[in-house]
């Protein structure tokens, strides 16, 4: 009977391969075809679903922000542990990236800086998962906020829950009145029209709001004025770039050791009125946290920007790292992948460098 040469690979951990294949899968140069995504479809309130294990926590922010958020065990939704990413089954959704809180406190700087508005705005979240940036323009006078995320299980199990508790806190809040930068004021209605929609991004514009073509064929028109009006305020100094550069006060423990550096960007989110048109396709605001770590995700991340964001002067906040060592992507790929269109101009808002991690950067996108 022949003996069986021992194999080149006996002696490596038996959970390497499974490890490279995902790897592969989230680099896209998997020999095997990605598994098919699950299908698009709007997740009701009514199918939130009760875990036993789901724990509510405070997420505290500078400025004395607080946010509530659930924890949720992975194995407990989707079978798997510890995983942040199962290509094609699981996202990452159930986890709260840090670049989910960077961007929210980007968004609280860009109102105290005139920059941005929700205010009666609509608003979209692509890839939710805990859903703080969302949530945060609820409580900051959205009229029209829609959650997205890969997982519909991600929405009913932790999206939905996390939004009941935020807006219940600050309806309870706001009839104490309690004074709180982030409870609704006489002009902050608390009354957004909220949906939640799950699936792939190359097939969500079935569900979502979008652009009509002759309005993106016209915001072209429309930039040239805004951008003779900025010349003219550039000149008499009311947009003067001197204040370019500003520091985020950090918490008192992190003062030496976190480098936040801000910048102001000459588009504003906030200077157009919305009564007029709301019943418009598309979005004023579409808000991303960590979706940019795969650059075979490119192509549809923009493609549904493109169809969602409003001309002339919707805008994208994008946070996330300025690089994802191994799977090849990053916000510095992404903005060069979006500026080749030609469509989208970006803004660097502020990087942060807490030498915990990878330099974290949040970017904001508007028409050119």
């Amino acid at each position: 009977m022949a003996t069986r040469a021992p194999s080149l690979f006996a002696g490596l951990p038996q959970g390497l391969f499974q490890s490279m294949d995902m790897l592969q899968s989230v680099c896209g140069f998997s020999e095997n075809p990605p598994p098919h995504p699950p299908p698009c479809e709007e997740v009701l309130p009514s199918q939130v679903v009760q875990l036993e294990k789901y724990v509510a926590e405070p997420v505290n922010l500078p400025g004395g922000l607080s946010l509530l958020k659930g924890r949720v065990n992975t194995a407990d939704v989707f079978g798997v542990s510890n995983s942040d990413l199962v290509p094609g089954k699981y996202e990452g959704g159930l986890k709260l990236w840090e670049s989910s809180t960077d961007l929210v406190n980007a968004l609280k700087h860009e109102i105290q800086d005139g920059q941005l508005s929700f205010n009666g705005k609509k608003v979209l979240e692509l890839g939710c998962g805990h859903g703080l940036p969302a949530i945060f323009a609820c409580l900051e006078g959205a009229s029209t906020v829609h959650f997205q995320d890969f997982n519909a299980e991600v929405l009913r199990c932790l999206t939905i829950p996390n939004v009941n508790l935020n807006l219940e806190k600050a309806h309870k809040q706001q009839a104490c009145h309690t004074d709180n930068a982030a409870i609704p004021t006489k002009t902050t209605a608390l009354a957004p029209d909220i949906h939640f929609y799950a699936g792939d991004w190359g097939e969500l514009h079935s569900l979502l709001s979008v652009v009509a073509t002759d309005q993106v064929d016209l915001a072209g028109e429309v930039d040239k004025i805004f951008l003779e009006e900025d010349v003219l305020l550039d000149d008499s100094g009311s947009q003067d770039g001197s204040s370019a550069n500003q520091e985020i006060p950090a918490s008192s423990n992190q003062i030496q050791q976190v480098r936040c550096t801000r910048r102001h960007s000459q588009c504003h989110a906030c200077e157009w009125a919305r009564d007029s048109d709301l019943s418009e396709g598309g979005y004023d605001i579409i808000l991303m946290a960590e979706t940019v770590y795969s650059v075979s995700s490119f192509k549809k991340l923009y493609g549904i920007i493109k169809k969602c964001l409003r001309p002339p002067n919707g805008v994208v906040y994008l946070a996330a790292k300025k690089h994802y060592f191994g799977v090849g992507g990053g916000t510095r790929q992404f903005k060069s992948f979006v500026e080749e269109d030609g469509i989208l101009g970006a803004h660097l808002v502020v990087d942060i460098a807490d030498g915990a991690s990878n330099v974290r950067e949040i970017w904001k996108f508007f028409f050119n």
